[in-house]
């Protein structure tokens, strides 16, 4: 259950760095609103699955996960630029943090 916690916390750290762009500063009441509770969700996930994973190991996936998600919506939502050493470095993240899930069994 740990890992479908951090995995939800990663995806709720793509949705908080994304409305980050949607805040506008904050000046935006709703999407400053759906930020907030995503980032505190995201952070009280994260704090549950490091309770049986290795802090580590839990942080650097939930950092991935939300790097190469918020850099992928990015490329669609906000045409950021898709040049293949990006997508290469995405991709090593990636391989990353199924080497990480790999190591701990």
């Amino acid at each position: 259950m740990s890992w479908v916690m951090l995995f939800i916390a990663g995806l709720l750290e793509v949705g908080w760095a994304i409305g980050l762009k949607y805040t506008d500063g904050f000046t935006k009441l709703w999407p400053s609103v759906g930020t907030i509770i995503s980032l505190v969700a995201s952070f009280v996930l994260l704090g549950l699955a490091v309770k049986s994973l290795p802090v580590g190991t839990a942080y650097a996936i939930w950092v991935g996960i939300g790097a190469v998600g918020t850099a992928v919506l990015g490329i669609f939502l906000f045409e950021e630029s898709a040049d293949t050493l990006k997508l290469v470095s995405l991709g090593l993240i990636c391989a990353g943090i199924a080497g990480l899930k790999l190591a701990h069994g």
